[in-house]
């Protein structure tokens, strides 16, 4: 049995990503809620994108809980005199995999919810390379590109034009 190279990310990276958000968080100490969730969810599904093709399902867990405790700080900074079952029912909503951060807006009459991005449910995906001798010109493997194309439009379709023309 061969072993198999588990690639995670570095403890450095996952740190100084860590310490960029509790920096983000401090410095928007005052802004409304659904403007925070603005600015986390880019950094949090790029960071995720990046890092869903490694053994990252731990460190995405990881990174959930610390913003976790994060936001529940940042929320209850913000309400000293309220309880804290108070602040669970302003800035969190019970999901099947527990509390949700969000907050909402009233847009136009309609009431417009905002949700932090959950990094812990990024699918995994490993990348799988393609045989190193497969052609899209070449009709021997035409039936293994066929298998491989994705369902859905591919952004790298450079054998589309060649399995047409066959």
């Amino acid at each position: 049995m061969i072993p198999a190279l588990l690639i995670k990310p570095s403890k450095s990276n996952l740190l100084s990503f860590l310490s960029n958000l509790r920096e983000l968080i401090k410095k928007h100490a005052t802004i409304p809620v659904n403007d925070l969730i603005k600015i986390l969810n880019p950094k949090l599904r790029g960071w995720a994108n990046y890092y869903r093709h490694w053994v990252a399902k731990r460190t995405f867990d990881y990174v959930v809980h610390q913003l976790f405790w994060l936001l529940w700080r940042w929320a209850v900074r913000r309400h000293l005199t309220k309880s804290k079952d108070w602040v669970r029912r302003k800035y969190y909503m019970n999901r099947i995999g527990g509390w949700q951060f969000h907050g909402w807006q009233k847009i136009a009459n309609m009431d417009c919810h905002f949700n932090l991005v959950q990094i812990a449910q990024t699918p995994i995906k490993r990348h799988v390379k393609i045989r190193s001798a497969a052609t899209p010109f070449d009709p021997q493997y035409l039936a293994y590109l066929v298998k491989r194309k994705p369902k859905k439009q591919s952004r790298n379709s450079w054998f589309e034009p060649a399995l047409a023309a066959m």
